[in-house]
């Protein structure tokens, strides 16, 4: 009797084996069966559709993977390794990235002055913008010193030529003879735009006023085909790395809330929604504002089967995929916040709309450092942090470096007036270009929580430029010039925005917002200086030398 029960428990053991090896190859065949099994018309906006099949496609070949870009917003890595789709090599990770780089450049003179990109011809604004006025007036005009090797993130003449073929790689299918000079070297035209974007970085701005470059690379995030997508690891909510059919790369951010919804008042602000439209809005602002400190951000409606679904190589996105009730398509990925299917990400049915914010150069090429920020707050639901007990906080931090020298405090002034604008209260951290040291600006990087309430400004925000009272005074004219009727920041806002293809961006409350709070921005300096005198809150920096003093402003 004992034999005969083992004899049937072996059996059920095996029986359970053979269901369960079962399931996992249907599991794995489950998209080649799919994709056989339908038939029928293929239609564009029908979530019906079903994914490629990863066994036809493939993953990766690690010889096309690009290592060229990066966008990092998590402190812990950021400085460590890309975020791209491969980890790049610990060892000659710097040499590889320069070798796919190689012999893409033109060299001579003529690289030197597209660096400083000196044309403004191409994105002349049209007659009576009020953009148009405002980007004339003298202080949006302030040119910068000559670049030297020193200033720029990449000296093409020397460090870097580039070339596809380095990387066995085509641009685009770029080919075209009227490319290439006389000596059959590819000209600075038929770079792609996000590689011009790079190269035009230097040590005071992402980017120069009138870059053509920006405007083309803006367009290149809307209408270039997406070839791959993946999730991007870290963060507390779910972003895609999105690459494009010219090796370009961007993070998209979907839409969470509609433009009409504002953060529920019980919300902490480490539990907030990413906002797509913060995003494109950031961008705008920072640009009015000449900071010019935010990467370029476009939006777009994106083809969830298409354009996700289809394209992707990540399983674990893959698989979260979803119908509706409703009949749309739906996923949520993976993250640590909002991440399930209740909070689940749907299209209509399968279109939906979100933020593409152009990848800064790669770690392995442009290494960046992480700072925490002082006016960092707690992000726990009972303490407070030490400036919010601390009325004399400031002075700790003038007397700690890299506060007690140079322009980093000026910059994390500009940096609370931004974020005070937008009514963003998540900066617990910000980068800067390793390669200029502390003699550079400050990268305005993840602004997904601002814009959350326009019924509400959240005062203490403003804290930072209360305790120190200071300010640069090229920025303290700026506002004072927005803050004017012919150049209302809301009026300039709404027109900067419009041009983006998710318009409109902002509602109507959230523009006027900007103003009433760009007032109280004013009335805070005002106090400022009638207490502490002007010459000690405005640091003149519209002085002819001030650019090339790294020293930066006195100390006080």
């Amino acid at each position: 009797m004992k034999m005969i029960l083992l004899r049937k428990f072996r059996v059920l053991i095996l029986m359970v084996f053979l269901v369960a090896c079962s399931m996992h190859i249907m599991i794995d065949l489950l998209p080649k069966l799919e994709r056989h099994g339908a038939g029928g018309c293929s239609c564009l906006h029908t979530p019906s559709e079903e994914p490629r099949s990863w066994a036809k496609q493939g993953w990766p070949n690690k010889h096309t993977l690009r290592i060229l870009q990066d966008f990092s917003n998590d402190p812990s890595t950021s400085n460590v390794s890309s975020h791209s789709l491969e980890k790049v090599p610990v060892a000659g990770d710097k040499t590889q990235g320069f070798r796919r780089l190689e012999l893409y450049g033109q060299r001579g003179e003529r690289k030197r002055q597209f660096i400083q990109d000196a044309t403004v011809s191409k994105n002349t604004p049209v007659k009576g913008s009020r953009l148009a006025t405002l980007y004339e007036h003298p202080l949006y005009k302030r040119p910068l010193p000559a670049l030297t090797d020193e200033d720029t993130l990449f000296n093409v003449n020397t460090d870097i030529r580039f070339d596809p073929k380095a990387a066995e790689q085509e641009w685009n299918g770029e080919g075209n003879p009227d490319e290439f000079s006389p000596t059959g070297e590819l000209t600075a035209d038929s770079y792609p735009n996000w590689l011009r974007f790079h190269i035009g970085i230097n040590r005071y701005e992402l980017y120069s006023r009138h870059n053509p470059v920006i405007d083309a690379l803006l367009k290149d995030l809307v209408v270039q085909r997406i070839t791959s997508v993946a999730m991007k690891s870290g963060g507390t909510q779910l972003k895609l790395i999105m690459t494009f059919q010219n090796y370009g790369q961007a993070l998209f951010k979907p839409m969470k809330q509609t433009r009409e919804q504002e953060t529920p008042p019980d919300f902490f602000y480490f539990s907030d929604f990413e906002r797509h439209n913060a995003e494109i809005a950031a961008f705008h602002l920072d640009r009015i504002l000449d900071f010019r400190r935010v990467p370029p951000v476009a939006g777009r409606v994106v083809n969830m089967t298409k354009e996700i679904r289809d394209v992707t190589r990540d399983k674990k996105l893959w698989r979260t995929f979803f119908i509706s009730p409703a009949n749309n398509v739906c996923f949520y990925g993976e993250c640590s916040y909002y991440c399930s299917t209740e909070h689940a990400l749907c299209g209509k049915p399968d279109q939906i709309e979100g933020s593409l914010a152009a990848f800064l150069p790669d770690l392995a090429l442009a290494k960046r450092k992480t700072w925490r920020n002082p006016w960092r707050r707690s992000y726990h639901k009972r303490k407070k942090a030490e400036w919010e007990v601390d009325p004399d906080y400031c002075e700790e931090v003038k007397q700690t470096p890299p506060y007690d020298s140079g322009t980093r405090l000026l910059d994390i002034m500009d940096m609370t007036i931004f974020d005070f604008l937008m009514g963003n209260m998540d900066r617990h951290h910000y980068e800067t270009f390793e390669k200029f040291g502390n003699e550079t600006f400050i990268i305005h990087l993840d602004n997904g929580r601002g814009f959350g309430k326009h019924s509400h400004d959240e005062k203490s925000i403003l804290v930072p430029l209360t305790q120190c009272c200071r300010i640069r005074k090229s920025t303290h004219l700026r506002l004072q010039l927005l803050a004017k009727e012919e150049y209302k920041l809301s009026m300039l806002m709404a027109e900067s925005l419009v041009r983006d293809r998710l318009s409109p961006i902002l509602i109507q409350p959230h523009l006027d917002a900007m103003d009433r709070r760009l007032r109280q921005v004013l009335l805070v300096l005002a106090e400022c200086i009638e207490k502490e005198g002007y010459t000690y809150v405005v640091e003149n920096d519209l002085q002819e030398d001030q650019w090339t003093d790294h020293t930066g402003p006195r100390r006080r």
